[in-house]
């Protein structure tokens, strides 16, 4: 050990000492949220609530976990395994399109309510092509459509946006146009971009279209014969199932909603008159098949402000140290405050509202869902309750809100709550649902409702807010980040969006990771599932992808943050799901594989199914069970846990492997080991031997491996997994010098897709590596290079851990500038970044962004994916100065890190579980061991102090 100076000594331990200054760590904006992308989230990790602080209307949309439609049942096929010998040979044989199909007819999991629909369906629509609850025929010319009502077309998100959410079924619309004169005598094209999902298509009262499916573009020639100078009547019945409905236009630069002469341009026609008219002819179609479950909404609490004055100085926050958002603004002379908050111990949402002057709080309360047939009722004169019903579903839920005030007065007066003349109000909410486990939807959401509300009936806010930042306190203060500072931090956080990828902000970044850890602690905590696309936030009914879990990347990506950034209790709801899908995963392994173990496929919801869903082109991927797993043990490598390996992961991963042993086959070209049938997630369609599933069934064996080595058992199945490791095909360099994706060597230098599933090995995997693939590393590399820049918002997010796992710390930076991309700007959407709440845009909203992105910034600062612990691998020029205290090693190490000028400037480590310690910056390395609970103190030059 180089001998260090009595004064360097004493100047390095007194500046290690000095108590790190905190950031402002604040999410704050000068105006209340217009849209739900802008309102600000807050929860427990059951109970979520979206407060969007309007001055004279506050919204806080709010959820509850285990609110899912579908209910307990069976999703594999059973006998789809006698298909399996035929798809694989197909796909030998180059068949791709012949095993797709015969995937799809055979392979595929069990939907619910697939049995008899095809009768009902055509049943039903029978009935509304015959118009059997219609007084007249709304296709006729002369049809009377003034008492109908009107909706701005074409609605890209569906008619759910324009005021219907929820509705599937059948709807008229009407409207029409003026055929100038010079047409007349001329064909005439149709065009009104894509309708979901059927329409027939009446021009003055006679049918001259009809097409089924959303990627169709509805562009109908009508001839001359039909037309007429002057008005002519259009009427269109739209036949909606499941999901969004109604016209939702086209992506194009050419107009749509036009009529146009047949042979000239859409910019040249005839623009159809905006609004429409619409009827709802009938909104109970049959309950449509449907592969797995979605998220719900809960509902909606309301507030309303009587007699409110202009509003000045207004200020809308999230205060991430204390889990508080808080509105504050002056009007008529007084200051009004407001807090909302989710407490865990109590398992309530509460909202305060103060005001500077006695008896200034005055509202209404009101409590709706967009759920069809929900219903408000009185308890008592201080609490309502709110029922929903999914649709067609097993669950059920109730929602209570308590209201206390300090002087006033509160009544309830028609299903409202009013408050009038208190210096303060309290208002508690509560929601709870009959679900108490995948299979079990037998619990009664009154008493989850009502027992919290009755234990808080006592407490006073105080009491209870403190308890609040208290507890989670526990999870957030256990790191702690300051990237730098710049004068931009002073300003609103939608307006520091708007600057960051020109202008310096530094503490953006750190804020943004801190956020992560925000979303993280308040989506998921032991006890509760894990989080989903949304993490528990979701205001609509048909989300987007069913807001499930996709497990082919956006699941774990959720969870990257977990044990790097000290959050280790938050990865608990996703090893419990885990043990459940195990379960539900070997009837799966054994319908569609007859293999032995348990196997996931890239998609779950609340109900725990595993099977292939939606198209076999991209929903037979067999590896879920392999990735999850890596998680269980990424969890052991941080904590060191012994136990949890024993008697949870080591278990779980020991069955997923087993279910390879049975399921991989051999090349008949290359005699390797490969995964058939499957998919590079997403992309290429169904194939034999993508290079994600190998990088993944290898990390998966040699796991299981060190497992059962660490636990000195089950030797013979240790020796099985050694041999096949051997044989499992290998990653590839192409003609290219590019990793490639599947076993030809077929990538297209020109291809963006957003997913780069062949990297995996690169990140989370260890597959390959600087240190022991350095060629592979470059080919990788490459690779990331044909794949570009662009991308969704968690593509973005993956791509700033990759380029930090090549050591490109500026590269990755500017993946973060792009993921800071402001998704609601003057020009529009953009193709992702984040919205003003920070929320990941994919677009629409995801959360896996705002994790891997949280992950992205820490991976620039810590690896530790290797044999050593590397400090500062990918430090980007634009973080010259900073540090982080409690960010988290493999082998159970807490370090704490400061560099300045761009090099590191000192270390500490503490061993959680007194493993040796092996550190690595730049080209020096210090090796030492280390006694469990004991800090050990090294320099610049990773020299121990």
């Amino acid at each position: 050990m180089v001998r260090v100076s009595t004064l360097l000594l004493m100047t390095i331990l007194a500046a290690q000492a000095q108590p790190p200054v905190r950031q402002p760590l604040t999410l704050w904006y000068r105006q209340p949220a217009r849209q739900w992308v802008e309102a600000l989230p807050i929860g427990n990790g059951r109970l979520g609530g979206m407060v969007f602080g309007g001055v004279e209307t506050d919204h806080i949309q709010f959820n509850e976990e285990t609110l899912w439609t579908g209910g307990p049942r069976e999703y594999q096929r059973e006998g789809a395994a006698q298909y399996l010998p035929q798809i694989r040979q197909l796909l030998v044989d180059g068949k791709q399109a012949e095993a797709e199909k015969v995937a799809q007819e055979h392979f595929m999991g069990k939907q619910s309510n697939e049995e008899g629909y095809e009768q009902k369906k055509t049943a039903w629509l029978a009935s509304v092509r015959n118009l059997t609850s219609a007084r007249a025929n709304p296709a006729a010319t002369a049809f009377d459509d003034r008492a109908w009502k009107t909706m701005t077309v074409p609605t890209a998100d569906g008619w759910e946006k324009a005021g219907l959410e929820g509705l599937d079924g059948a709807l008229w619309f009407r409207t029409s146009f003026d055929l100038p004169q010079a047409w007349v005598g001329k064909d005439v094209v149709l065009d009104m971009g894509r309708i979901r999902d059927q329409d027939f298509t009446y021009l003055n009262g006679e049918l001259v279209g009809s097409d089924e499916g959303i990627a169709k573009n509805r562009r109908y020639k009508i001839p001359a014969a039909k037309l007429h100078a002057g008005k002519n009547q259009l009427a269109i019945q739209v036949i909606n199932l499941f999901d969004k409905g109604g016209f939702i236009g086209v992506k194009t630069s050419q107009p749509t909603f036009v009529v146009y002469p047949e042979g000239q341009q859409p910019a040249e026609g005839v623009p159809l008159a905006k609004p429409f008219k619409y009827w709802v002819q009938d909104e109970t179609p049959p309950a449509s098949p449907r592969y797995q479950a979605d998220y719900q909404p809960f509902g909606d609490l309301w507030l309303q402000f009587k007699n409110t004055a202009p509003a000045t100085d207004y200020h809308r926050e999230l205060d991430l140290m204390t889990a508080i958002s808080r509105v504050t603004y002056a009007a008529n002379g007084v200051n009004f405050t407001r807090e909302y908050l989710v407490n865990a111990p109590d398992q309530v949402m509460a909202v305060h509202l103060t005001a500077s002057q006695p008896g200034k709080i005055g509202f209404e309360a009101t409590l709706n869902s967009p759920h069809r047939g929900a219903s408000v009722r009185k308890i008592d004169d201080q609490t309502i309750a709110l029922a929903v019903q999914v649709r067609d579903g097993a669950l059920k839920g109730e929602s209570l809100l308590h209201i206390q005030t300090k002087k006033g007065k509160i009544a309830v007066v028609g299903n409202k709550l009013t408050v009038s003349g208190a210096d303060e109000a309290t208002l508690y909410l509560t929601a709870g649902t009959n679900f108490k486990n995948y299979n079990d939807v037998s619990g009664d959401p009154a008493t989850l409702s009502q027992r919290p509300l009755e234990a808080i009936r006592t407490k006073g806010f105080d009491a209870i807010k403190a308890a609040h930042s208290r507890e989670y306190q526990t999870y957030f203060n256990t790191l702690t980040l300051d990237l730098g500072h710049s004068a931009n931090e002073q300003l609103p956080t939608d307006e520091r969006l708007q600057r960051f990828e020109k202008s310096p902000d530094p503490a953006l970044a750190a804020l943004y990771l801190q956020y992560g850890r925000y979303l993280l602690i308040s989506s998921s905590r032991p006890g509760t599932r894990p989080g989903n696309l949304q993490g528990i936030w979701n205001d609509l009914l048909t989300p987007p992808w069913g807001s499930k879990y996709t497990t082919n990347i956006n699941l774990e990506m959720n969870y990257w943050p977990a044990e790097m950034l000290n959050l280790s209790a938050c990865h608990e709801p996703m090893f419990a799901a885990i043990e459940e899908l195990a379960e539900a995963g070997r009837k799966t392994a054994k319908a569609h594989y007859n293999a032995r173990g348990w196997v996931l496929h890239h998609n779950t919801d609340l109900w725990r199914g595993t099977a292939p869903i939606n198209a076999s082109n991209h929903g037979i991927w067999v590896s879920g069970g392999a990735w999850v797993s890596h998680h269980l043990w990424e969890h052991y490598r941080y904590t060191q846990d012994r136990i949890f390996l024993h008697d949870r992961a080591y278990p779980i991963m020991k069955e997923a492997a087993r279910f390879f042993v049975d399921f991989l086959v051999k090349d008949p070209k290359t005699g390797w080991l490969i995964s058939t049938p499957s998919n590079s997630p997403e992309h290429g369609g169904l194939v034999a031997g993508p290079t994600m599933d190998h990088q993944l069934i290898r990390d998966l064996v040699k796991n299981c491996i060190a497992a059962s080595e660490i636990l000195g058992t089950d030797a013979a199945f240790r020796d099985t997994l050694q041999t096949m490791y051997r044989q499992i095909a290998p990653n590839q360099i192409g003609k290219r010098g590019q990793l490639q994706e599947w076993l030809q060597d077929v990538d297209d230098p020109k291809d963006t897709h957003r997913h780069v599933s062949h990297l995996w090995g690169v990140h989370p995997g260890t597959d390959i590596t600087w240190d022991e693939t350095p060629d592979l590393m470059k080919a990788a590399r490459q690779s990331l290079l044909e794949r570009g820049d662009e991308g969704t918002g968690w593509s973005l997010a993956w791509k700033i851990n990759f380029w930090a796992r090549f050591r490109d710390g500026n590269h990755s930076y500017n993946m973060l500038k792009l993921l800071f991309r402001p998704a609601i700007s003057p020009e529009g959407t953009t193709g992702g970044g984040s919205y003003p709440n920070l929320f990941d845009a994919h677009p629409p909203f995801q959360i896996d962004g705002n994790f891997g992105g949280s992950s992205g910034i820490a991976e620039m600062l810590l690896q530790s994916q290797g044999k050593t612990i590397d400090l500062l691998p990918a430090l980007p020029t634009a973080l010259p100065t900073g540090f982080v205290n409690g960010i988290c090693a493999q082998g159970g190490f807490v370090l704490n890190i400061r560099w300045q000028n761009g090099r590191l400037s000192g270390v500490e480590v503490t061993s959680k579980a007194g493993q040796p310690c092996v550190l690595r910056y730049g080209d020096k390395e210090a090796r030492f061991t280390t006694e469990k609970g004991k800090t050990y103190r090294l320099n610049q030059d990773l020299n121990v102090l």
